[in-house]
């Protein structure tokens, strides 16, 4: 069972306290969260035989967090989660630079974005935790001074709530996302080939050879981004395909098919062995599917070594590079506006009795 230590994060970093929360619901549902990157460090639910494991990778202590998690295990990312083409953009007639740390991309907020704060902790109990951050005016290279909070809530229907708000003080970009790495089977299970997966999406953009949109919005049919309905994601996942040929597989943003800002269901995910199921709601447009194609050698919890596709994360978002391509959703928070967005992650377990269908065969991936 991997319940962390809550000693083991009780630590002070830029002269400021890192904790960690544990919330429970009354079905053995624990989720932990630290202050550090507003970071979800663990999930532990049941299996179909009652048995608890953690489902998400990470760290064991808040040091490792600080010092190893360049892959964003479980955080918050922001200003401006994923990609932004070379860093730069125009609003209100003024070009910005931003920070380069992907390439000649900016990725994630930057060099020490959101995920690599330590934030405020404005309320906590048994069931919640409400994190607040205020990024100044510049920081790493954004306009505007920005608050932003984040509430994490765990439900008696074992979900597991995100809701994110946000204001600033001039027109700025904001797209915060969760970054957790999900392996139903457990962490450190091994590959998550045989997970089947659906995405409530009938399109994707596809991504130029340095990872950033090419602008297009293409039809998953007949590629191998076709998630619309229950597939395995090792299915296809080494197809002779160019964009998976770019992204090593997958890590695409998928545009889904709800209303922006009505929460509806985004994906379901199904781990057969252990009959564990998290569908994935959410009010935003987009939802990036990554399946940790650059993970090696990761020392994680328990001395699990993470490699390569051993891990897959579901992040709801705005469209990378949204502020570079008028016709995505606008990524633009003026004074007057907040900026909100839910995401729920809720688990169950299926059935025993029903056996899925994946494209090789019956049954099993």
């Amino acid at each position: 069972m991997g319940i962390i230590n809550e000693v083991a994060f009780n630590t002070v970093h830029n002269n400021q306290k890192v904790q960690l929360f544990t919330l429970k619901n009354k079905n053995g549902m624990i989720v932990q969260i630290t202050n550090y990157g507003a970071t979800i460090v663990s999930i532990n639910v049941k299996d179909k035989e009652g048995k608890l494991a953690d489902v998400v990778q990470g760290y064991d202590t808040a040091q490792e967090y600080i010092d190893n998690n360049e892959s964003y295990q479980g955080a918050i990312c922001g200003r401006y989660a994923n990609r932004i083409k070379k860093g730069k953009f125009t609003l209100n007639r003024k070009e910005y630079s931003l920070t380069i740390n992907d390439g000649g991309n900016h990725l994630h907020g930057g060099l020490i974005g959101f995920d690599k704060k330590i934030w405020d902790v404005k309320e906590s109990s048994a069931s919640k935790v409400t994190f607040q951050y205020t990024s100044p005016d510049g920081e790493e290279g954004y306009p505007g001074t920005v608050t932003v909070i984040v509430t994490y809530s765990i439900s008696e229907n074992n979900e597991l709530q995100l809701d994110c708000s946000g204001t600033t003080d001039q027109e700025t970009i904001l797209n915060l996302v969760n970054h957790s790495y999900f392996n139903l089977a457990g962490e450190g299970s091994g590959t998550i080939n045989n997970h089947q997966l659906q995405i409530e999406a009938d399109f994707y953009t596809p991504l130029t050879k340095s990872h950033e949109p090419t602008g297009e919005i293409l039809t998953v049919k007949n590629t191998p981004f076709d998630f619309t309905s229950l597939t395995c994601i090792g299915d296809r996942i080494d197809t002779d395909h160019e964009q998976l040929a770019i992204g090593k597989g997958y890590d695409h943003n998928f545009v889904l098919k709800h209303r922006i800002h009505n929460l509806e269901l985004a994906a379901t995910a199904i781990e057969p062995q252990s009959g564990r199921k998290m569908e994935v709601f959410t009010t935003m447009p987009g939802l990036q599917l990554y399946t940790a194609n650059w993970i090696k050698n990761e020392k994680g919890k328990e001395n699990h070594i993470y490699q390569e596709r051993e891990a897959f994360c579901l992040e709801t978002q705005n469209f990378p590079d949204a502020i570079n391509q008028s016709h995505f959703p606008s990524p633009i928070l003026a004074p007057k506006n907040i900026y909100k967005h839910s995401t729920i992650y809720r688990f169950s377990i299926i059935k025993s009795n029903i056996r899925w269908i994946s494209l090789k065969s019956w049954g099993e991936c």
